[in-house]
């Protein structure tokens, strides 16, 4: 499902009221990223998990820029496992400022020194160390690749628009994460189409009647899930960001990398 499609997923966003902002805003001192920095000076245990979830959520798309690069599977995996590593045995984020601490930029800023300068490890050990960050739902980070439609993408632009996607997705299996907690999988399931824009094989009618509802019922609960949706998205993207008003610059960037 990790196609153009997906990105109808972040078109519903409901603006937040000023409370829910206000609230958010007092939360985000605890988002992955802002931890990481605000640790910087001196690593804490609470960072170092901060910084690995990240990087565990986000190793695809640099994957995708390294293969785009010209790497061949083997060195791409490879080199991007070691740069991961790196990243978190290292000090790298001793140069990073807050004022430009989004994680998206840093990491493609640091993965293209990191290839500059072609940091390779003459043993034969894996690189990658003891972390393992590949997990694309039984795929090869090369069999996610291979399904990325072919294009005229440069890397950095191939890396945005993997990094919008992966967003998007782990926004989707939140979501439906919460539906299944409250045993409502089979409404999760009936109303997904409305949300990522795939063609609906039933009506709104159809659906409803399948859901012992009401039509109307219905199209209300599908605005509420696009509405919980878009919250549970700018949290995701909160994560990433070292400032909650940035959090509406990296939306408007996550659907350029469409255009």
């Amino acid at each position: 499902m990790r196609d153009r499609q997906r990105l109808q997923l972040a078109m519903p966003i409901e603006p937040g009221e000023t409370k829910e902002q206000a609230a958010s805003a007092s939360r985000f001192v605890t988002t992955h990223w802002s931890v990481v920095l605000s640790a910087k000076e001196g690593a804490t245990g609470v960072a170092d998990v901060a910084l690995e979830r990240l990087c565990r959520t986000y190793w695809w798309p640099l994957y995708a820029f390294v293969r785009r690069r010209g790497y061949n599977p083997h060195d791409a995996e490879d080199l991007t496992q070691e740069f991961f590593t790196q990243l978190l045995e290292k000090n790298f984020l001793s140069a990073v400022s807050p004022s430009k601490g989004k994680f998206r930029s840093f990491l493609l800023a640091a993965i293209g020194n990191f290839l500059a300068k072609d940091w390779r490890r003459a043993n034969a050990l894996k690189r990658g160390g003891g972390f393992s960050f590949v997990s694309l739902n039984g795929e090869s980070a090369e069999e996610q690749y291979l399904k990325v439609p072919t294009s005229q993408l440069s890397p950095e632009q191939l890396f945005h628009q993997q990094w919008a996607l992966t967003l998007f997705d782990q926004t989707l299996t939140k979501l439906r994460d919460e539906f299944v907690t409250a045993g409502k999988q089979e409404h999760f399931e009936a109303m997904k189409c409305f949300l990522t824009g795939e063609k609906p094989e039933q009506t709104y009618a159809e659906r409803a009647a399948k859901l012992a509802t009401t039509e109307a019922a219905l199209k209300m609960a599908v605005t509420r899930m696009k509405q919980r949706y878009g919250k549970l998205l700018r949290e995701e993207i909160a994560n990433t960001v070292s400032d909650p008003v940035e959090v509406d610059e990296e939306l408007r960037a996550l659907f350029s990398a469409f255009a």
